[in-house]
């Protein structure tokens, strides 16, 4: 646990909500076991969007398609999303999911594995979401990097691990060992990355906020020299 529970049910009590369909989806996706955004996880893009108003988003794990209709609910109206799925039996239930919400035209659903698809697209997105197999994140990086337009926002979440990131790795489930590796890995890059600035949030299960560094004004953009 990283924000002791108490804290969080209080927090979380002050939250007004979302609208009526994405309340009920998200009950039906808890019922199914379905793992979603947190709700301190909502509230904060929630923000965010407000904040930066992106026009492009990627979104890196669809799963039921709740945080993909979240952010088209509460970001720009003519906000486009492109969100990557790979689990065969969740893609028909986000589609029905979308199809339901009137938001079709808004997503463009991308099926398969997320490494090959990022290679694949083009620049430049106003902001990446980051929620699928949280040891493939530092694999990804480069390309999501890439991805990103200047001053455009990484979010990565569950980067904390409930807490484990920071436990000793012999205390560590050998099954999760991996996972605990890639992410200590994952975070120490994100805070040294040149192109990005950082924050590493003890919100929810963890998160990471960066940000891309403008261009160079003189040199242009260093990453294409």
């Amino acid at each position: 646990m990283i924000v002791e529970e108490r804290m969080r049910t209080y927090i979380n009590s002050l939250d007004p909500g979302n609208t009526e369909f994405l309340e009920a989806l998200e009950k039906e996706a808890l019922s199914s076991g379905v793992p979603i955004i947190r709700r301190e996880m909502q509230s904060f893009i929630k923000v965010l969007l407000a904040v930066k108003k992106p026009k492009r988003i990627l979104e890196v794990g669809t799963a039921v398609g709740f945080s993909t209709l979240l952010m088209c609910e509460y970001g720009p109206q003519d906000l486009e999303i492109t969100t990557i799925e790979n689990y065969e039996k969740r893609i028909p239930i986000a589609k029905e999911n979308f199809l339901r919400a009137g938001r079709n035209s808004q997503i463009t659903l991308l099926e398969g594995d997320a490494g090959q698809i990022l290679k694949e697209l083009e620049p430049a997105y106003d902001m990446i979401f980051m929620d699928a197999a949280k040891g493939q994140y530092i694999h990804w990086l480069e390309d999501v990097i890439r991805l990103l337009g200047p001053e455009g926002v990484l979010l990565s979440d569950n980067v904390l691990q409930e807490g484990e990131i920071i436990e000793s790795h012999y205390l560590v489930e050998r099954r999760n060992r991996t996972i605990y590796k890639r992410m200590r890995e994952y975070l120490y890059t994100l805070k040294h990355e040149e192109r990005l600035l950082t924050s590493i949030l003890p919100l929810g299960d963890g998160a990471a906020l960066s940000i891309k560094k403008p261009l160079d004004p003189v040199n242009g953009d260093k990453e294409n020299i």
